[in-house]
Formats: structure tokens, sequence, C-alpha cells
């Protein structure tokens, strides 16, 4: 009689232990099946940028990670707003990322009302920064940054120079330019470094506010000024820094990748470790060198607390010097 109440009695347990994991699969949603579609990698920028680049070839890497495809999306608008109101209004499933820019993720709520918020984001990784970088066609009369800086201050408010849009990091080299070396220029927006591109092989406007990982690639039509990183960089070597020139402007486009808030953990910690890995695969950064794009992976955390410092130096900023055509929110 023992032996059968045992026997009952271990049935029972087992039974019980089978239920609570069914339970506990059940009850913790939709990341133990993750991914269950195609992951949407959002970028706010026009296709042919430095952003819409480095998405494409994260997009590749990825996928292999996770075994599932990576599809990029390109929300241009607003200087990246759009794009980033939709990633934070998306469902927290992992299935809807955004390829960010630093400082327009972080300077667009200073200079207006946005759609969305600090908080609204998973922070995962930021994976590379490009220096900011001036640049004009090859025969233009422009040798060095001195001339132009001899020829704005002869003509303030007449060289036009075209960015990426209000608030991202090529406005507000301009901005920062302009107060560094006393001159004025006259400041024309577009949705993405392609048409910009284009806008200044064209001739439609005189100097362009480009990453210099994406003016590098034309540097055949194209004379880089000046890069405002904080000396001469190694993939660049001939490219002077505004340094250089006595104008301390050191910025550029840190490239990052952020989810909607309230990411299932296990699907937060995946992505984190993939990207991890893909910062570290020598193909992938033989692929960013040959964009002349340079390596600056820092994670969740670390990456956020380096986000929330800049805000308040570019708050500082807004305050002595609100950028463009934006005013301050009331």
């Amino acid at each position: 009689m023992w032996h059968a109440f045992a026997r009952d009695a271990t049935r029972c347990a087992h039974r019980c232990l089978v239920l609570l994991a069914c339970a506990s699969a059940l009850t913790a949603g939709p990341a133990w099946a993750w991914p269950e579609k195609p992951i949407e990698l959002v970028v706010g920028f026009a296709a042919g940028g430095g952003t819409d680049t480095t998405a494409r070839t994260l997009a590749q890497h990825l996928s292999r990670q996770l075994g599932a495809q990576v599809v990029v999306s390109n929300r241009a608008g607003a200087s990246g707003e759009l794009a980033l109101a939709y990633v934070a209004r998306s469902a927290p499933d992992g299935h809807v990322l955004g390829m960010v820019n630093m400082p327009g993720l972080v300077t667009l709520p200073i200079e207006r009302r946005t759609s969305f918020q600090a908080d609204d984001f998973s922070y995962l990784a930021n994976l590379v920064r490009d220096p900011s970088a001036f640049s004009v066609v090859q025969d233009s009369k422009y040798q060095s940054l001195a001339d132009l800086i001899a020829d704005a201050k002869a003509r303030p408010g007449e060289i036009s120079y075209g960015s990426t849009g209000v608030g991202t990091d090529d406005h507000l080299g301009m901005v920062l330019f302009e107060r560094l070396s006393g001159t004025r220029l006259n400041h024309v927006p577009f949705n993405g470094a392609g048409p910009l591109r284009n806008a200044v092989l064209g001739g439609h406007v005189t100097l362009g506010g480009m990453n210099l990982g994406e003016a590098m690639p034309f540097r055949h039509r194209l004379r880089i000024l000046a890069q405002a990183g904080a000396g001469r960089s190694r993939l660049a070597p001939q490219v002077p820094s505004f340094s250089e020139s006595g104008l301390a402007l050191v910025l550029g486009s840190e490239r990052g990748v952020v989810a909607p808030r309230g990411l299932p953990q296990d699907v937060e910690k995946r992505l984190i470790e993939a990207l991890r890995a893909i910062a570290a695969d020598p193909q992938f950064r033989r692929q960013m060198e040959a964009q002349f794009t340079e390596m600056d992976y820092l994670e969740g955390a670390d990456w956020r607390q380096r986000l929330d410092r800049a805000a308040r130096e570019f708050a500082d900023l807004w305050r002595v010097a609100p950028w463009g055509e934006a005013r301050p929110a009331p």
C-alpha cells in the first residue's frame, strides 16, 4: 500500500511540474517564439546617406545572428522625428527597431515638442560614429577652410549651406562653426545626405554639411575642407580637422540601435548579444572602415548615460544659440 501511495504521489508531482512549465510558457508572452516575422529596422533619413548605409550593412549581419529577415525601412522627414515617433509607438515585441542618430535623438526634443521622448526607447547599443565635415565641389573657389571663412565674413548670410535637417549634427556643425568663426551662413535643410550630396554636386548649394563617411566615397568630385573629429581620422588622413584652423569644433553622428520601451527581457538580451557579436566581427569592422566610419561600440545603460550628458550640453547650447528655423519650446 505504501508503494502504491508513493507511486501516485510521484505521478501527481510530475503532472504538477508539467502544468507549471506549460503555465510559465504561456505567461512568458511571445518572446519564446521570437522572432515570429521579419524585423523592421527603421531609418529616419532618405536612402543613400550614412545612417542608411550603416543600417543596410547591419541588417545583413543581424539577419544571420537572429536567423530572421531584417528589412530596412526609410521613414524620412522632420530631421528623423517621423522615424523615432514610429519606433516609439510600435509594439515592444522586438519586431521594430530604430537605427538612430545622435545628436538628433536628443536635440529634437530640446528644440520643439516632439511625438517621442527619450524614455520611450530601450537603448540596445551604439555602434559607430562619423565626424561631421564641410564639403564643396572640386572646382569650388574655396581651396581651404580659411578661404571659406574669409568669404563668409565678407558676405554674411549669402553662402548657402545644406544640412540633413534642423537639429542634426550637420546643422549643429554649422551653428557651432558660425559661433567659433564669427560668420553667418544661409541654412538649407534636406531630408538626407543623398539628396544633400546631389544638391552640392549639382551646384544648388555652395557648401554641404555631410559626415566624413558620406563625403569620402565622392572625394573625386568633392573637396572636403575639414572634418570635426578630435584630430585627423586614420580613415581619411588627408582631410584636416577644424582644430587645425583654430576652431574647437568636435562633432559627429553617433549611430546606434533602439527598440520601443518595454521589450521582453529575453528579447532585449538576445538583441544586445547579437549587436555585441556584430561589433566584434572582423568582417563588420572592415565594412565600416570601407565606409570611412569609425567603430564606437557602447551598449545599454552606458550608452543612455552618454546620451543624457550630451542632452544637457546641447540644452546649454540651445539657451545661448537656438539653432536655425526652430524656436525654443514654451
